[in-house]
């Protein structure tokens, strides 16, 4: 009978054990959280020229493995061309090659001053991620930090699918 309860002593001791550890490993093994602050110049290079003479703002914050990206369209007066605002969560993070892939989910679109032209870039991004989400409820991003600052907290990003390299800010 003491044998029994021994046994027992060992397997709850081994159980906490094994919760210890598990707790430890999904506190440590969160994604982490970063926010990136980016802007670009748009051009068209089917005419060589600035697309419109817009620029692009992209606004994108991860917290707790989920993603907010704001792509903002602006004329050189700074009038708003249009908003792209997509949310999702972030799927992978290869710290080695300093790539990011996120998994979007939503996305709402804000058409700026009807006025002013629709940026090609805003267009291309809108119907891309429109077929995604369409077809399999998901749009792929990705973006992979090309040469980083960590003094100036600057990087050079480039996004994906839409092959635009931006500046951004760290903010941390």
């Amino acid at each position: 009978m003491a044998r029994k309860g021994l046994w027992l002593i060992n397997i709850v001791i081994l159980v906490c054990l094994l919760a210890s550890f598990g707790a430890i490993y999904s506190l440590t093994s969160k994604a982490p959280n970063f926010m990136l602050s980016c802007s670009s110049e748009l051009f068209n290079h089917q005419v060589g020229a600035a697309d419109s003479d817009h620029y692009l703002l992209v606004d994108l914050v991860s917290k707790d493995g989920l993603a907010q990206i704001n792509y903002r369209y602006y004329d050189l007066e700074g009038n708003s061309a249009g908003t792209l605002a997509m949310s999702g969560k972030v799927n992978r993070i290869d710290a080695q090659r300093q790539m990011y892939d996120i998994s979007v989910t939503t996305k709402q679109e804000y058409l700026g001053n009807k006025s002013l032209d629709i940026p090609e870039h805003y267009a291309y991004l809108s119907y891309v991620s429109g077929i995604n989400l369409n077809k399999n409820g998901m749009h792929s991003l990705s973006l992979q930090v090309l040469e980083r600052d960590e003094a100036k907290d600057y990087a050079v990003v480039l996004f994906q699918p839409s092959n635009t390299v931006c500046g951004c800010r760290l903010v941390h």
